[in-house]
């Protein structure tokens, strides 16, 4: 080949290449560069629009709505969070202004002028989804719609629906309630969801109670809450706390909201150890249901409530909580021992103790253990109150005016005839109670048959005031009206129907205030955010006359001072009450007061499946009376609650009494000593002849009742049950024949 022919060649294959490089710069021309980076950005602005016009804001997730509620004492300390999750949603206004701050200067310090997304993070966001990697970058409403519309995933979709939810949600709801939000709803751990419980959880407070220090450190806590948590943090994590603490107080000064002086003399806040969440064992479940019934009978809508949110205030006085559990843990549980005597797993306790100006009730017990004993002892109304119904009847006899069947006015001073098993009359239907161990006391005082708790002369009172008048009054003083068994008989007047010792605290509270109703409240308060539930006020208006309710009081005192009640007998304490027992020692009660706190005990006997069974033997006793457990655990408890402080009096105006006909009495020997249980009290008696008595007698010693002609009456109460009260057997502290 010539040199002629080699040019050619060469010139053929520059052809060639010249026109494979044409090729290339035709198809990446510039144009057509531009043209598609315009192409994709209008496809962008086109999918952002569609995402926009078609993604709406959703309902908000149900778990970030979950919350708990909220019960503490009175002093604002913790009882129970019951609830599956530990959160209280609180509006912004709650927040202190400062704490609000730091939050957003640890997180998003243009969330108040930004449109509510980071482009930027956005996009970064993003890749790293793409990548595999996680990264933030999200302003706190995106963090907020994350939160409370969408999920935790980590995913290209969510992420897209974030950025459109988020720039709705920020032209839709003002800064206040997208930084609320945001707040209640990201987690701080130690298992607490939102700003309220992060502040109970890390410094024991309400989320008003938080500083300037201690919301900061809750704010620096978002990014890592787990490894951030102080107290479990390693040493070089702490150094990170710091660190990021410090940077949350810079931001604040940089965004003018603290100053730098008051920055620079501020210490790190410690946060308290972590604390298990309290359960609703002990005596809180108890109080939660007590609360939970309260609350409804107020008007709160029962939906509303398991709802969750509320911040609960009770008015349980934690000091005397805990002297009320001690008193009935060692009076009483210290002397039962299930394993060696069954009937010892039977008796369940319940109490209640109420301040009888402001109707609070400062004290409670439920039972031994809410978990291991579902039913509420303090609120339960399945058990008779027995003789502590027998103050109700003397108050109705004495408000009402009324009289013997013999015309003679009802005072504590008037002579009834108390034999045991005597009829009574002027009612169509028959009854004839028993007194204890069957005891005959002759002719006997109202003021002897309240001491000695005489079941004939109470049987006949009620009806010769009016067993309608008797049931309306025990209604007024606070006993329930549709409890189960009060229907008008005359063994009503015996307490045969059913009351807790809730519902007997109310009945003494009211005569301790000088007869204006008492309705024992346990809820201080009840909030749900800016929600706050109507409470009625627990002092009513007056339902019996104040002379009527200081005679009655005056009367209970001398059931301490020469009655059944000796045991609770003080030389600190001025006391009034009332012992009862009812039918086969199911129940056992002590209900008394002094001038400054109601206290009512009940010991009940519960067997296998609710049963009601005899309490006889427990503690390896005989007959467990009114006198014995209920009254020393009541006398237990009181010595702790006022036995350091003076002995308040009573302030009684008693009712003018007639004046009595006069009797003669017989002096005893100088060998021989009145009978405690038998012999009448100083007091002056009325002695015109009681119903079956045929003239006056000419001593003191007991005539012989004439009863009138009728068919055989029962013993037994409408059921079958006799109406025994074992309150006669003074000094039988245990139940001990």
């Amino acid at each position: 080949m010539g040199r002629a022919d080699d040019r050619r060649a060469r010139q053929r294959g520059t052809r060639r290449g010249k026109r494979k490089e044409g090729g290339i710069r035709r198809l990446f021309s510039w144009k057509k560069v531009f043209g598609t980076f315009v192409l994709l950005g209008a496809l962008g602005v086109g999918t952002f629009i569609v995402l926009y016009l078609v993604v709406d804001i959703p309902q908000g997730n149900a778990e970030a709505k979950e919350q708990s509620n909220v019960y503490s004492y009175s002093d604002g300390s913790l009882i129970v969070r019951d609830g599956k999750t530990n959160r209280e949603i609180v509006p912004i206004s709650k927040v202190p202004e400062e704490v609000q701050h730091a939050f957003v200067a640890a997180e998003n310090k243009t969330f108040y002028d930004d449109s509510g997304v980071d482009l930027k993070g956005t996009a970064r966001g993003l890749v790293s989804t793409l990548t595999g990697k996680k990264q933030g970058g999200s302003t706190i409403t995106q963090q907020y719609v994350k939160n409370y519309f969408l999920s935790q995933e980590q995913t290209v979709s969510r992420k897209a629906k974030e950025l459109i939810i988020a720039l709705k949600v920020d032209q839709q709801e003002s800064k206040d309630t997208i930084l609320a939000g945001y707040m209640n709803t990201s987690y701080y751990g130690r298992n607490a969801y939102g700003i309220q419980a992060a502040a109970r959880a890390y410094y024991d407070t309400d989320v008003g109670g938080l500083s300037i220090e201690q919301g900061a450190y809750l704010a620096a806590l978002l990014q890592a809450p787990s490894q951030y948590d102080w107290a479990v943090a390693s040493k070089s994590t702490r150094a990170h706390v710091l660190e990021r603490w410090a940077y949350v107080l810079d931001n604040m000064v940089e965004m003018k909201w603290l100053d730098a002086a008051e920055r620079q003399g501020m210490e790190f806040p410690e946060p308290g150890e972590p604390k298990p969440n309290p359960g609703l064992d002990g005596q809180a479940g108890y109080f939660v249901e007590a609360a939970e019934k309260e609350l409804i009978a107020a008007g709160v809508d029962e939906k509303e409530l398991a709802a969750g949110g509320w911040n609960i205030e009770l008015n349980i006085d934690k000091k005397k909580q805990q002297q009320l559990e001690k008193a009935v843990e060692q009076t009483l549980l210290d002397d039962l021992d299930p394993e060696k005597r069954d009937v010892d797993a039977h008796v369940q306790p319940g109490a209640v103790s109420v301040d009888p100006e402001s109707g609070k009730v400062l004290a409670m017990y439920g039972g031994e253990d809410y978990v291991k004993h579902y039913r509420n002892n303090a609120i339960r109304q399945d058990y008779q109150p027995a003789s502590t119904f027998k103050p109700i009847v003397l108050a109705a006899a004495l408000e009402s005016g009324a009289e013997t069947q013999d015309g003679v006015p009802i005072t504590p001073a008037t002579i009834y005839e108390g034999d045991s098993k005597r009829p009574v009359e002027g009612s169509a239907t028959g009854f004839a109670p028993p007194n204890q161990d069957d005891k005959d006391y002759g002719r006997v005082s109202v003021q002897k048959s309240m001491n000695s708790s005489v079941n004939t002369v109470f049987a006949q009172m009620g009806v010769d005031v009016g067993l309608e008048t008797v049931k309306q009054t025990a209604i007024d003083l606070g006993v329930d009206a549709d409890a189960g068994g009060f229907e008008v008989r005359p063994s009503m007047s015996l307490g045969v129907m059913g009351a807790s010792p809730l519902d007997m605290a109310g009945v003494y509270a009211t005569l301790d205030n000088h007869g204006e109703k008492v309705t024992p409240q346990l809820v201080a308060s009840a909030e749900r955010g800016d929600q706050e539930a109507e409470l009625p006020d627990p002092i009513g208006d007056r339902v019996i006359d104040r002379e009527t309710a200081d005679t009655v009081t005056s009367v209970l005192r001398g059931v301490v001072d020469d009655g059944t009640a000796q045991i609770v007998r003080s030389d600190k304490l001025n006391i009034a009450g009332k012992t009862g027992t009812s039918d086969d020692n199911k129940s056992a009660w002590f209900a008394g007061y002094t001038p400054d706190l109601v206290t009512t005990v009940g010991l009940f006997g519960e067997g296998e499946g609710g049963k009601q069974v005899t309490m006889h033997g427990t503690g390896g006793g005989g007959r467990v009376n009114g006198g014995g457990y209920p009254a020393e655990i009541w006398a237990a408890y009181n010595e702790l609650a006022l036995g350091d402080g003076p002995a308040a009096e009573f302030d009684l105006e008693l009712m003018e009494l007639p004046e009595p006909e006069p009797t003669v009495t017989v002096t005893p020997s100088e060998t021989e000593e009145p009978d405690p249980e038998t012999s009448e009290p100083t007091a002056p008696e009325t002695t015109s002849p009681p119903p079956t008595t045929s003239a006056p007698p000419t001593s003191s010693a007991p005539p012989t009742s004439q009863a009138p002609s009728s068919p055989p009456i029962s013993t037994l109460v409408p059921g079958g049950e006799s109406t025994e009260d074992a309150d006669a057997e003074r000094g039988n502290r245990r139940g001990e024949n």
